[in-house]
């Protein structure tokens, strides 16, 4: 059965919708501000912020935790929310929207990956060098539960992690249910890591190039971040038709670095909505 996903909808009176979701350890509040300044350049256009499973405020959902159980339950966002023209997503969400798009229905339009590679990387769990899995490592360690949330901000500083990455994290760590005070940490780290291993297993590039599937693909890269390789922006740079490639000059968090440069291009690139039907 499909997790039950959190969504908030930014413009309740648009049509058109651009579902977006985020990263590992992230939640999809991480894009509000840009989904707001987005709704003022193209109103037409409403915004769903999703936690995926496991994350913010969504259900866990049952096993496998992988990629393609994550692609099934957005797929179910497009039953539930009528208008769903775009999906976007950042990093491991990123990867998550295009396996989904394996799966959309033909109102699709745009697909979105924001810093995401199609190309596997097998055994990258393992890489010391890898941060992400540094982190849940280091989460992995650490207690779950907590007096304060500022006592979870200091130990992650005290690991070496940048202070801002630090409040991004206590972002999961959330009032304990019994009301006494203390704070847990809400993520189940073992499926996440799940997920994190699916994600570095998978080769999607035959759902990226498959010209027979929904919508065009937007592929945008963060000039400053390892993310995509330099094969993949080879392989990107000779894509069929329907793939486009946009650079932007940001880390792996273009999000958080280069918000406006994202708005603009969201703004810019969003297509004219399709008129809607009578009902």
């Amino acid at each position: 059965m499909p997790a039950r996903l959190h969504r908030e909808l930014i413009g309740d009176d648009a049509a058109h919708l651009l579902l977006v979701t985020h990263g590992i350890f992230g939640s999809g509040t991480n894009w509000r501000r840009i989904a707001r300044q987005l709704r003022e350049q193209r109103p037409e256009w409403g915004v769903v912020l999703v936690d995926l499973r496991g994350h913010g405020r969504s259900e866990l959902g049952a096993p496998p935790h992988d990629l393609a159980a994550c692609a099934r339950d957005l797929r179910v966002l497009f039953d539930e929310l009528h208008g769903i023209e775009a999906i976007a997503g950042h990093s491991f969400g990123g990867k998550v929207v295009l396996a989904a798009r394996a799966l959309a229905p033909t109102t699709l339009r745009q697909t979105w990956m924001f810093d995401a590679s199609p190309s596997a990387r097998p055994g990258a769990e393992r890489d010391p060098t890898n941060t992400v899995t540094h982190v849940l490592e280091l989460m992995e360690r650490l207690p779950r539960s907590w007096s304060k949330r500022d006592d979870f901000i200091a130990a992650i500083v005290a690991d070496g992690q940048p202070h801002a990455v630090a409040q991004w994290l206590a972002m999961n760590v959330v009032p304990h249910d019994d009301g006494g005070g203390s704070f847990n940490l809400r993520l189940d780290l073992a499926a996440l890591r799940a997920m994190l291993v699916d994600y570095y297993a998978r080769d999607l590039w035959d759902v990226a190039f498959d010209p027979k599937l929904p919508g065009e693909l937007e592929v945008v890269v963060a000039e400053r971040s390892s993310t995509v390789t330099e094969e993949d922006r080879h392989r990107l740079a000779t894509a069929p038709p329907h793939v486009h490639f946009e650079r932007i000059d940001a880390g792996h968090w273009l999000h958080i670095e280069a918000p406006a440069n994202m708005v603009e291009l969201l703004a810019r690139k969003l297509p004219t909505p399709l008129p809607v039907a009578k009902r």
